[in-house]
């Protein structure tokens, strides 16, 4: 079976642009254990901040959800990402 397609489309976009996208392409993943993230800033230095909602809050996977999925999924499609942290409230 092949590969999915890269969320990230080849046109020129904004780092942030860029990390939503990949966003929005994991988000069904994450929505579909009850979960949810919303994008909340990318600084220059290429940190990006998210909220987790819904069933990830308070989940046990959530640092590994963080680090092995998100993390590495925006580093390997947005190479100008330095690190993902989630953020409260």
């Amino acid at each position: 079976m092949p590969a999915p397609a890269s969320p990230v489309s080849p046109s020129p976009a904004s780092v942030k642009d860029r990390v939503q996208s990949v966003i929005d392409w994991l988000r069904p993943i994450i929505q579909s254990d009850g979960g949810d993230l919303e994008l909340v800033d990318v600084s220059a230095a290429g940190v990006v901040q998210v909220r987790f909602q819904g069933a990830c809050v308070g989940c046990p996977s959530l640092t590994s959800t963080l680090q092995h999925g998100l993390e590495r999924n925006l580093r390997e499609k947005v190479p100008e990402i330095t690190r993902v942290v989630a953020v409260d409230g």
